[in-house]
């Protein structure tokens, strides 16, 4: 066998190999991407939480216009279902509300407060609603997170299946048209004209 042959198989045993490597890794991916954005999905549809009405988005209303970003006031009525609203709910939403519980401190700092001065009920029941309002709200970004992950890995399914198709158009150039030889492809090209 020549080099020029050997040195062809090996190519063509490459793009092989990468077809097959390239197939499973875009079908895992689709598969991840799809696993992580139906779970969260499924689970904030259970949890049943839902943006104001529109018929809130007035001034004093639950989505004051001069207090709550256009980003939310755009979901008002619907439910949470996926990621980027759960982002939306816990940033624009409970966070608001969080800001004004203790003058815009946070869990931990009106605990420590607390903690210093255990007979004020009105720290304690800032504490109680922080951390209530804190949790869900990093519950929320959780899934969030979770959520961008999983349409990452759906787009990375993507570019990894546009490489096997790639590799896979190289796989069939190299087999079927660069294998011919010169001669044979200019007799062709006499008989066809």
């Amino acid at each position: 066998m020549d080099v020029n042959k050997e040195i062809r198989w090996r190519i063509i045993t490459l793009q092989a190999i990468l077809v097959v490597v390239f197939a499973a890794a875009s079908g895992f991916a689709f598969y991840e991407g799809s696993f992580v954005t139906s779970m969260v999905h499924d689970q904030l549809v259970a949890q049943k939480i839902s943006f104001p009405p529109a018929s809130a988005i007035t001034a004093g209303g639950a989505l004051d216009p001069a207090t709550f970003s256009q980003e939310i006031r755009d979901q008002a009525g619907n439910q949470v279902t996926d990621g980027n609203q759960a982002r939306i709910y816990a940033n624009d939403f409970i966070n608001v509300h969080l800001q004004g519980v203790a003058n815009g401190q946070t869990y931990s700092q009106v605990s420590a407060l607390a903690q210093a001065d255990p007979t004020n009920t009105t720290l304690a029941g800032q504490v109680a609603t922080l951390f209530k309002g804190e949790m869900l709200r990093a519950t929320l970004l959780n899934s969030y997170g979770w959520w961008t992950l999983g349409v990452y890995a759906t787009y990375a399914g993507i570019g990894l299946l546009i490489a096997t198709l790639g590799v896979l158009g190289m796989l069939v150039f190299e087999l079927f048209i660069a294998g011919r030889k010169p001669e044979n492809i200019k007799v062709a090209q006499k008989i066809a004209a």
